[in-house]
């Protein structure tokens, strides 16, 4: 996280007595859930106590946490909780926020890894734009070939027109061809 829109440094967000946060960058006041956009953009920013000037940054982030756990959008499991406690006075503590740091790096190169290859498996096929879109319509995809389907796939282009005749032949080809593209995903994903 060190993107900032001047390239100075961090955004100062003051924290008030009254909880209220102040982005001084933009002369405006901010709630929780823009210092959590800013994050997911790759902001960087810094909170201070607007009468201290002490740095409060890791209790705001850990706030952002508790309230999107609220929400129900639970990423924690409670045995990793559990276990995150149980270091805390550990003779290993002082290592784990490296660990957890160079794990999440870890897996961040790796989300990106996997989405390069699901992007480069989709390239050439009838899915790609599909899957530039949005990587969930991918499941919505795979929904129409199990038996009993009814409807082409969403957001995919129609086919050509056929003879009446051969109709039924170009859709059974049309889906063999689809099936044949997922068989291709599917091994490129086992093998990553």
């Amino acid at each position: 996280m060190k993107k900032t829109a001047t390239g100075t440094g961090p955004v100062i967000i003051k924290k008030y007595a009254n909880r209220r946060l102040y982005n001084t960058e933009s002369s405006s006041y901010i709630t929780l859930d823009h210092l959590a956009a800013m994050t997911r953009e790759g902001r960087d920013f810094k909170v201070v106590d607007a009468k201290t000037e002490e740095d409060i940054t890791h209790n705001v982030l850990t706030q952002i946490i508790m309230e999107e756990e609220a929400r129900g959008q639970t990423m924690l499991p409670v045995p990793f909780l559990r276990q995150l406690i149980a270091l805390y006075g550990d003779s290993m503590q002082a290592m784990v926020p490296g660990y957890l740091e160079a794990s999440m790096d870890s897996f961040r190169r790796n989300q990106e890894q996997f989405k390069s290859a699901v992007e480069g498996a989709f390239a050439h096929s009838p899915f790609a734009e599909i899957a530039k879109r949005n990587m969930a319509m991918f499941e919505a995809a795979a929904q129409a070939f199990k038996p009993g389907a009814q409807g082409g796939v969403p957001g995919a282009a129609a086919p050509a027109a056929a003879p009446a005749a051969g109709a039924a032949s170009s859709k059974d080809d049309e889906i063999a061809a689809l099936k044949a593209e997922l068989a291709k995903l599917q091994d490129k994903v086992a093998k990553l």
